[in-house]
């Protein structure tokens, strides 16, 4: 039994439960924002914020970083999706791609990808060799430690899907016109080798998982479910962040 096998994936909202549930977070989740931005409360500058996601294809994870950004001021959020490294990329050491975009103090970032396609798909599909993405768990562990260090917040989400969900999921997205572009070759080529993904998975989670930058197994079965477990965990991990540096969050507004 692994980390996976323990979420439960019969979880799930009625659409009436998920509207209430988004629009009582997406008001926490906006006040929160504001104060950490400093611009209401005691107008200081709260602990950056990185919201990373990851997940199985067809999971959800647009759906709820839809959800998640929809209550903020867009001037406010900035959401970077990351694809395969290009040519130039590949150049500089893995994590370098990243630090770009990464918040400072007031700041939030929405990571859809990360750094963790070096320990998944290059280890899976060979485009790292054994050496590189074992020694990827130790030095994401020490860039997660830096980045915990600074102050920053990181929420750290993977969304599961069982296989027969996610085989449902493709073959709507393959007969729905205006989805078809989400899907492509390689989806089902990695879908044949979910059993070597859910062991990079399963070592992912056990070798990163930290106090400072613990990993939340998302059960995404139910989008409705997963988009209001989303929205729950980057609250809570706000609220803890701000106490780590010794600011107390706000108490919710009416």
């Amino acid at each position: 039994m692994g980390a996976l096998d323990d979420v439960d994936l019969g979880l799930s909202l009625s659409r009436g439960e998920e509207e209430k549930e988004l629009a009582e977070c997406g008001r926490r989740l906006a006040q929160l924002r504001l104060t950490l931005g400093g611009l209401i409360g005691p107008r200081r500058l709260g602990p950056p914020l990185l919201v990373a996601f990851e997940g199985w294809d067809a999971a959800g994870k647009g759906g709820s970083i839809k959800r998640l950004v929809a209550p903020l001021d867009p001037r406010h959020v900035r959401v970077v999706q990351f694809a395969a490294p290009s040519e130039d990329e590949r150049r500089h050491h893995f994590l370098h791609r990243f630090c770009g975009p990464l918040p400072g103090w007031g700041g939030m970032s929405v990571y859809d990808r990360t750094w963790y396609g070096r320990v998944l798909v290059e280890r899976v599909k060979g485009y790292a060799t054994e050496a590189e993405w074992r020694r990827a768990y130790r030095e994401i562990a020490e860039f997660e430690r830096m980045l915990a260090a600074e102050g920053t917040v990181l929420v750290k989400l993977w969304l599961h899907i069982s296989a027969a969900e996610q085989l449902r999921r493709f073959e709507e997205r393959a007969e729905d016109p205006l989805k078809t572009w989400k899907l492509t070759e390689d989806d089902w080529r990695s879908r044949s080798r979910r059993p070597d993904y859910e062991a990079a998975v399963e070592e992912m989670v056990a070798e990163t998982g930290s106090e400072e930058a613990p990993w939340h197994l998302v059960s995404a079965e139910s989008k409705r479910y997963a988009r209001v477990a989303v929205m729950r965990q980057v609250i809570a991990s706000i609220e803890a962040g701000m106490r780590r540096v010794g600011q107390e969050p706000p108490a919710p507004v009416g």
